[in-house]
């Protein structure tokens, strides 16, 4: 063997493929073990091979599993089996059936035998017996070894990108549209393909191919083709991921994000706190002249974004998450109710269009809210009973011009 040969394709493989160097040399004793058993071995035979990369030398083993009486099946057992149908013999896996076995003398030996070769051996462990190496191989074990090879490096390249986005489970990462089937968008990650399925698209959203995307990391499968990567633009915990890219103060842990509501492509609400006395939890989100709640808000292709600050006290967590609506009084009633009294002329602030500001409030502190005039005495509209629709149609176009100019005062101030 020309060891400087082999040693540089091994460093090459393992580079290409991101494989360890050991695992691809244990990939090849495998290759090796596999033409032995073609050239040499027997049918049952389980070998095993070692490489030695430094001097060429490869040993070979027989791998026996050491049985005792009550782990062989008995003439009757084995008869009964044979009775049943496939399907009920895959249903019986798991019991304890499954752990006997028929007695193979080519991949088992009896305890009693066993003890002779290792006086410490056990039941269930394994016999590894010395065989004689052997040099030359015919072209039929030189082809088996090379399919060994090709097939145990695919499926040992799909297990480490499986395992590297497994880890990116709950993460932000970026890609490239490759492709559009239908409403749904692959996109390319690199080393494998992630899935953005339409019910995890943000609404209004468009998608063009070689358009880079940043997307959620919702979960990781393993399929036979490799493994498969699911996406989200829609799911809450996006917005908070890429917040924690853009505020250094959220990836140190000296602001929080308490709570999170949204609609996606149309707005949500943040609440945040501080760990750390003397930090602005809303100043250090938005950051200067909104530079960063701008870039989040960019990246959401326009999503609306309200920061609020989170606080222990129901009162004034439930206000502050009603802005940019004035409250004027929050009284908590029982059943995880509160009553919020604002202004007659905040009232379709307080509200929103079509009720989504007190319909995310709820969502946000896990309150029902029940929105009451000052001047009136019943209830104007509930969380409860706002489900998307527009509820109170006269109340929602009513005081536009004092929802647009309380707009314009937040984008000056």
């Amino acid at each position: 063997m020309d060891l400087k040969t082999f040693s540089s394709a091994v460093a090459q493989i393992a580079e290409e493929k991101g494989i360890p160097q050991e695992k691809v040399i244990e990939i090849i004793e495998q290759a090796i073990a596999a033409a032995y058993k073609k050239d040499y071995g027997k049918k049952g035979q389980k070998i095993e091979a070692k490489l030695d990369p430094k001097t060429g030398e490869v040993k070979f083993w027989q791998v026996k599993l050491v049985v005792d009486e009550d782990m062989l099946l008995s003439d009757e057992e084995i008869e009964e089996m044979k009775k049943r149908p496939k399907g009920e013999i895959k249903e019986r896996e798991g019991s304890e059936e499954k752990k006997k076995v028929r007695f193979n003398p080519e991949r088992h030996i009896m305890i009693e035998e066993a003890k002779k070769v290792d006086s410490k051996i056990k039941a269930g462990e394994e016999l590894r017996i010395p065989l004689k190496a052997e040099k030359d191989y015919g072209r039929i074990a030189a082809q088996t070894a090379k399919q060994v090879i090709l097939q145990r490096i695919k499926e040992t390249e799909r297990e480490i990108i499986f395992e590297e986005f497994k880890k990116k489970e709950g993460e932000i990462v970026s890609g490239i549209v490759q492709r559009i089937e239908g409403k749904t968008v692959y996109l390319d990650l690199g080393k494998t393909l992630g899935i953005l399925s339409p019910e995890e698209q943000t609404p209004g959203e468009f998608y063009r191919a070689s358009q880079r995307l940043k997307a959620y990391v919702l979960r990781v499968e393993s399929s036979p083709k490799g493994p498969l990567v699911f996406l989200s633009r829609a799911y809450p915990k996006f917005i908070s991921k890429l917040f924690e890219l853009e505020v250094p103060e959220i990836a140190s842990g000296e602001v929080v994000i308490k709570s999170i509501a949204r609609e996606a492509g149309s707005r949500s609400k943040i609440a945040v706190a501080s760990t750390v006395e003397g930090i602005d939890p809303i100043g250090s989100v938005v950051g200067q002249r909104g530079t960063r709640v701008m870039a989040v808000i960019n990246e959401l292709g326009g999503e609306k974004i309200d920061v609020i600050e989170w606080s222990e006290e129901p009162e004034r967590y439930i206000a502050n998450a009603l802005a940019p609506a004035k409250v004027l009084e929050v009284r908590i009633e029982p059943k995880n109710r509160a009553r919020v009294i604002v202004p007659e002329d905040q009232l379709s602030l307080a509200i929103g269009k079509n009720g989504q500001n007190v319909r995310l409030a709820a969502k946000l502190t896990g309150w029902k809210i029940d929105i009451q005039s000052q001047e009136g005495e019943g209830i104007v509209a509930s969380s409860e009973d706002i489900q998307g629709s527009s509820g109170n149609e006269e109340l929602q176009s009513k005081n536009k011009e004092q929802e647009d100019s309380q707009k314009e005062n937040e984008q000056a101030n």
